[in-house]
């Protein structure tokens, strides 16, 4: 994470040969002091409504399993969701499922525009950088976001394991589920447990689409990913199913990364 806490962003590996640029819009539970803790309990500001657990470890081993950038927030999601625009609701919740946030109710326009400058902005422009660097180097680049999801919601369990979400885009979803076909072990779905009517395709659209990018949004139920020998083997099934879709549509060659 950063050293600095005013920083709210964080960016590895810039300088990556492979085609992939990470997104962790939810890696960290970090609530700036400003925030004064959103009046949240303890509990709830460490659960899975304040950020998803085990997601910046898991896009740290994907970045370096396919030589990739990674760019993630450092403050939770609680206080700014990065994969929410400005104007959605579920930017700042109010509530996030069974949790209520105090620290977001009535939130007036001044101040719900200031956490869009402080927290939004910043993130949207670390990843127009890195989009713009590649560019310049004439890289192909592939946009992956990385999230966790509870393996029960509103009370009900969840049986997806693995999730590959994509919006009007299909074409790196599509490869990277053909690729998972190789996983028999493992219960991977297409657009669950969200999908694009649950609006959780803010950062494909505008990072991934609007810039003509293959993008495809990685969901791993996170009781898969509490101890670091598990998000390691996770992290390798993904790496399994990720680089054959990288290099079945061109985006990199069979040597470009490693394990």
């Amino acid at each position: 994470m950063p050293d600095n806490p005013q920083d709210v962003i964080e960016v590895e590996n810039a300088d990556a040969s492979g085609a992939a640029l990470i997104l962790c819009e939810h890696a960290s539970a970090r609530i700036p002091a400003e925030y004064g803790g959103l009046g949240l309990t303890d509990e709830a500001a460490s659960s899975h409504a304040a950020w998803d657990p085990g997601a910046r470890d898991l896009a740290l081993h994907l970045m370096r399993c396919l030589d990739g950038t990674l760019v993630a927030s450092t403050v939770s999601r609680l206080v700014y969701d990065c994969n929410r625009p400005p104007e959605a609701a579920s930017a700042m919740p109010e509530t996030s499922e069974l949790i209520d946030v105090p620290g977001n109710v009535g939130l007036t326009q001044a101040q719900r525009d200031a956490r869009t400058q402080a927290i939004y902005r910043p993130f949207c422009d670390g990843v127009a950088a890195q989009i713009a660097a590649r560019d310049i180097r004439a890289q192909p680049t592939a946009l992956i976001t990385v999230h966790s999801f509870t393996p029960v919601y509103y009370g009900a369990a969840r049986d997806t394991e693995i999730g590959v979400l994509h919006d009007a885009d299909t074409a790196l979803a599509d490869a990277v589920l053909k690729a998972g076909e190789k996983l028999s072990h493992r219960v991977i779905h297409r657009n669950r447990p969200y999908g694009p009517e649950d609006s959780v395709t803010h950062s494909l659209q505008i990072h991934g689409i609007a810039h003509g990018l293959p993008n495809v949004m990685i969901e791993v139920r996170n009781d898969l990913l509490q101890t670091p020998g598990q998000i390691a083997g996770v992290g390798d099934e993904l790496c399994a199913m990720i680089r054959p879709a990288l290099i079945h549509l061109g985006l990199q060659t069979q040597g470009a990364a490693h394990a």
